[in-house]
This record gives structure tokens, sequence and C-alpha cells, in this order.
């Protein structure tokens, strides 16, 4: 069964709930909101609004890892996320602040200057990640993505005779938080994370929805869903636009709740906060 403690390096938040993370790209490219918080004092305008409507954790990106992306210098990364991570810590120290990269650089830096987690698409495969991870005692949500950014939806494909997607996306979370068991990161500080959309095609993203809590059952590990506005809700609803795509992002954000998701990771804080009271009271009904 799941800890109900996330642990993220002197910091803890409680999992007795469902807990929400609120996405600040600040990226010219992103899928949904690319461009839209580049300037600091916007990106501190969009981190108060959603900590207001009750995020507890806001996850900064600053390389767009949206289908075809194309990937950023160390340097850029570093010019546009160092300076937010610093200025949230400040401003809100209640939250605790994530940080979507890959690179050992900017999480080094970022750590420093405060954060707590490493969202890493990557699941801290580059060399010495995982020891840095381990070093600063993150947190860190580790995340299946097959392929690159750049050639992950070219041709997503799943052995069915190995259990298909499930299966696939469940061995490779599993093998990857053991690793970091290996080096001392607790099971409390691990969340896992399907990766929905990250190489895989529309009929492969709802059976990981549909099976979502299979992923950690018999673990300790947490559970994220990130399917906020992405092209798999867009499928099915017909909606090209990301921004307009809120109604089936919230109604996915519910099942992933009732599959057993402790953590969601969403650009409509307010909206999914209205959706999750909703599940709590049928949770807690008579």
């Amino acid at each position: 069964m799941p800890s109900r403690i996330l642990r993220a390096g002197e910091r803890t938040l409680c999992l007795d709930e469902p807990q929400i993370m609120g996405i600040l790209n600040v990226t010219p490219d992103s899928f949904s909101d690319g461009g839209n918080y580049m300037n600091l004092d916007a990106a501190l305008a969009q981190a108060e609004k959603m900590v207001t409507a009750g995020a507890a954790i806001i996850d900064i990106g600053g390389e767009s890892t949206r289908p075809g992306a194309q990937l950023v210098s160390i340097e850029e990364e570093i010019s546009r996320v160092i300076p937010v991570v610093k200025a949230v810590v400040k401003h809100f120290p209640q939250v605790l602040v994530s940080v979507d990269t890959s690179s050992l650089e900017v999480i080094t830096q970022a750590a420093d200057c405060g954060a707590h987690i490493w969202n890493d698409i990557r699941a801290l495969t580059r060399p010495h990640a995982i020891e840095i991870a381990a070093q600063y005692r993150l947190g860190v949500c580790l995340m299946h993505m097959q392929n690159t950014p750049q050639n992950m939806q070219d041709n997503p494909y799943y052995d069915q005779s190995q259990g298909g997607v499930v299966a696939a996306v469940k061995r490779f979370l599993q093998d990857r938080a053991t690793l970091c068991e290996e080096y001392g990161i607790s099971p409390e500080h691990i969340i896992l994370d399907p990766g929905f959309g990250f190489g895989k095609s529309v009929s492969d993203n709802y059976s990981l929805l549909k099976h979502l809590g299979e992923l950690t059952a018999d673990t300790s590990y947490h559970l994220m869903a990130a399917l906020s506005r992405k092209s798999m809700i867009g499928a099915v609803t017909g909606e090209k636009e990301p921004a307009r795509r809120v109604v089936g992002s919230v109604v996915a954000a519910f099942y992933a709740l009732e599959q057993g998701a402790q953590l969601l990771r969403v650009h409509d804080v307010a909206e999914t906060v209205e959706a999750k009271k909703i599940f709590l009271a049928t949770r807690e009904a008579l």
C-alpha cells in the first residue's frame, strides 16, 4: 500500500488525501501555455494563483518535453528555472517546489536554492542522477517514456505477449524505484508517473488510466497522474486547443483518483481541487 507521507528534503507532505501539483512552465514552446510565464513577475503571479487555489506543490519547468520539442542548452534552462525557483521558495514557503528537468546541473542549483522534488521524465537514468537525488534527499518523480521527446510518438509499440503497455510501464518504474532504494532513497521519497502521452498511443494511455492503480500495487511508492490538457483528452473530446480541454482533464483526474492516484499534476488547479472535494465527499460518505 502506498505510503501516506511524501518526504522531500527536510519537508513532508501528508497524503491522507490527494494533493495537487500545479504546473508552471517557464518556456516559450510548451504545448499548452508556452510563453505565458517567461517573465518572473508573470511566473510569480501564476504561482500565487495556484497556491491560493489549493496547490501543495509547484512544478517548475524550463524545457518543453512535448512531442517533437527541441533541446535547450543547460545555460538557457538554468537562466529560466533558477530565478523562479528562488522566488517561489521565498514567497511561498508553505508549498513544496518541484523542478521538471533531466539536467544534473539544473537540479543541483535548484536544490541548493531550496527545491524539494526532482521531477524527471527520464527517471534518473542519466549518469550520477540517482546519487545527486540521494545526496540532497530529494523527493523523486520517476516517469516512464518510450524513446525521447523528439521521436516518442513516431510509432509507440508494446508487446502484448509481454503484458502490453501496463506491464511494460510497471516493470520499468518498479525497476527504477528499486534501484533508487539501493542508493538509499526511501519509498516515501519516490513517486511513480506512468508518463501519459510519452511514447504511447491513445489506446495505450487509456489502458494505463484504467489500470493505474496496478502500478503501485503491493508497494509503498506514491502514484502521480499527469493528464492535464494532453492530446489523449482531445483525441476523445475532439477539442484541438489544449487550453479548452479543462473539463476532459478534470474528468480524467477524477478517474485517476478513483484508481488510487495520490498526486495530480495539472494546469487548472482550482477546477481540479473542486473535483477532489467531490471525490473526498463520496469516499467518506456512508
